[in-house]
């Protein structure tokens, strides 16, 4: 094992998916906590992994514990996530981030007071084919980007017990799902200068379906399509005056995509070839962050992270979604 000693906190599912990827990128799992002491006990075992600790609190007590994954559901990250940084321990919280900006907000005030690192998993961004793509763009080959499109559709479930349908537990396809796409909006375009979005509401409350259209400070447009009750391509494409982009299904996961001129020729075709989901290489970044001396992504910084929970903010308010509390 090398690098900084991990701690899982919960294990549900995307728990297990994180810790599996660890461990195809062999780093070092060292404990993990869950509020069921046999939960945490089967994972441990599930994973090899020496600590089980039967309470968050106990966890981030842990002193052989450098870095934790936060793993709970969206209304309790703000809550976990400082938990772990008042005790010493750098984070790395699930996507989205938080409920809201606010809480978003005060995880980076308690990271900065701490001189700690606190990322947000937007696992995409770490992706070998968007680091590809990244430097496509930079080195001019679409031109001037006119135009990006992506959707996030999965069926997923009608239950309105679902997590996903229920407000108290942040559900709704745009936390879950339409971080994507909003989030990618904001790595190749910057941050929207209009935000536009309609809706189509579960009888929980909950969004099921939501589209959106923002402008950016270039003059680009970027659309996006979201849903929880019905699958659809999800492709992404970023289109260019000297040529265009196009993302192969699933777009925000590890495959591929071809760069093709006006004319139809392609100029490059990328075939994405790694071992596992494609979690570990938001984990390989953090812990270089912090090898580095550094307490901040540049790939995905807080304060970018603060400012996107700001704009599912205002999809929110434009939708007619509050969570519980006002949130």
């Amino acid at each position: 094992m090398t690098g900084l000693r991990w701690g899982i906190l919960a294990t549900g599912g995307i728990a297990h998916a994180f810790a599996s990827d660890l461990r195809t990128a062999e780093r070092d799992i060292v404990a993990v906590g869950s509020r069921r002491e046999e939960a945490s006990r089967e994972f441990a075992a599930e994973f090899g992994i020496p600590h089980a600790h039967s309470s968050y609190e106990a966890l981030v007590a842990d002193p052989d514990v450098d870095i934790l994954y936060i793993a709970t559901p969206h209304p309790f990250h703000a809550e976990n996530a400082i938990l772990a940084l008042e005790h010493g321990k750098h984070v790395l919280v699930e996507k989205p981030f938080t409920l809201n900006a606010a809480e978003a907000a005060a995880i980076r005030d308690a990271a900065r007071a701490n001189g700690l690192l606190a990322m947000e998993a937007m696992w995409t961004r770490y992706l070998p084919h968007m680091i590809r793509i990244r430097e496509i763009i930079a080195a001019g080959t679409l031109g001037e980007i006119r135009a990006v499109f992506a959707d996030h559709t999965q069926k997923i479930s009608a239950d309105p017990s679902h997590r996903l349908n229920a407000l108290e537990l942040g559900g709704g396809a745009l936390l879950d799902l339409g971080i994507y796409p909003i989030s990618f909006f904001w790595d190749i375009l910057g941050a929207p200068t209009s935000v536009a979005a309609r809706a189509r509401l579960a009888d929980t409350g909950a969004d099921a379906d939501v589209a959106t259209i923002f402008t950016h400070a270039s003059g680009a447009i970027s659309t996006s399509v979201t849903s929880s009750r019905s699958a659809g391509p999800n492709t992404a494409h970023i289109i260019g005056t000297e040529a265009r982009i196009d993302i192969d299904r699933t777009w925000y996961t590890p495959t591929s995509f071809r760069v093709t001129g006006p004319d139809g020729t392609v100029i490059e075709d990328y075939v994405s070839d790694i071992a596992g989901r494609g979690m570990q290489f938001q984990a390989l970044a953090a812990e270089e962050i912090i090898a580095g001396g550094e307490t901040d992504s540049p790939l995905l910084g807080i304060d970018e992270t603060v400012a996107i929970m700001a704009t599912l903010d205002e999809i929110r308010a434009q939708i007619g979604v509050r969570y519980p509390g006002g949130k």
